[in-house]
């Protein structure tokens, strides 16, 4: 079987770097006293990319917890959360690394003052210290005296021909770098790539991954997200509001509201000390769930009232 893009497990880089838990429950504890709360399927993904030290892509709808998912382990592993935010036009010098040319020029005037003629004027100019490091390089720097978590949020929004230059990273943890050299990893960084699909990813980097789908959750388990965020609202509130944004999800809506969404609906319900939920109260707040106003106006009136009637 090839092993190409896996890291070998027989070098410095390869030791774990952090104190896994021992088990994919024991992970899912740690996470939801996190307020993160993770189904089975998503726990053991989670597990055995940090046990296997591998890149772990998340696919799903915005708001569904893909990046926070990131935020939240840089919390349990109490280590430096580094984000690299992909758009359109991204490129190695925004994300990886740049020469910093007025350093580099102010060096060789300094050294054309001192100069007796005998040449060599340029040399040493691309070493480490000329470096301008950006999240990548950041990610396996070997000042780290332990693992961070990378971030890579929102692959689908980089042009494609920037997931080549991921595939070195991800599968050796390792940036070339042509003026100095390959700089590699003395601590392998947890890696998190998310994507909410507007285009396909190369299967050649999602090779480099374990791969895990979010999808929405289940009402109990939407539940006890708001029950861990919001814990001040009433209980029959709570399960109302994830009723009534699950039932919205059925809508032919332009976007759908995510579970983000949801908290946030929940927080500004219990800001307001409602007691229960009515049309005027879900219309008034429609724009904490819904994003476009074309989707605002399908919904309220008559289409809030019926879908409170389905929550009965």
């Amino acid at each position: 079987m090839s092993t190409a893009g896996r890291p070998e497990p027989d070098d410095d880089a390869a030791r774990v770097p952090l104190s896994v838990p021992e088990s994919r429950e024991a992970l899912a504890d740690a996470l939801a006293a996190r307020g993160y709360i993770v189904d089975d399927a998503l726990a053991m993904s989670v597990f055995l990319a940090l046990r296997m030290q591998r890149p772990l892509f998340l696919e799903g709808a915005p708001g569904v917890g893909k990046t926070l998912l990131a935020r939240v382990l840089a919390d349990v592993f109490d280590t430096r959360l580094i984000r690299l935010q992909c758009y359109e036009g991204l490129d190695i010098s925004q994300a990886a690394y740049e020469w910093n040319y007025p350093r580099q020029l102010l060096e060789l005037q300094a050294r054309g003052a001192r100069s007796d003629g005998s040449g060599g004027a340029t040399e040493g100019l691309f070493r480490e210290s000329f470096l301008l490091k950006r999240p990548l390089l950041q990610a396996i720097d070997a000042a780290h005296d332990r693992a961070p978590v990378l971030l890579i949020d929102e692959l689908d929004r980089a042009d494609e021909e920037f997931e080549s230059f991921l595939l070195e990273l991800l599968g050796d943890f390792q940036i070339t770098i042509p003026e100095l050299g390959t700089l590699t990893a003395r601590h392998r960084p947890i890696v998190v790539l998310t994507s909410n699909r507007t285009r396909d990813v190369h299967d050649a980097l999602k090779r480099r991954c374990l791969y895990h789908w979010i999808d929405y959750p289940s009402l109990e388990k939407e539940v006890e997200i708001v029950r861990r965020r919001v814990p001040g609202l009433a209980e029959h509130v709570r399960r109302r509001i994830v009723a009534f944004v699950q039932r919205l999800r059925r809508e032919d809506l332009s976007k759908l509201p995510g579970v983000a969404e949801t908290v946030d609906w929940a927080e500004a319900i219990a800001h307001l000390g409602a007691e229960d939920l009515d049309p005027g109260l879900v219309g008034a707040t429609l724009g904490l769930l819904l994003k476009h106003h074309d989707d605002m106006e399908r919904v309220r009136g008559a289409l809030v009232e019926q879908l409170l009637a389905d929550l009965a």
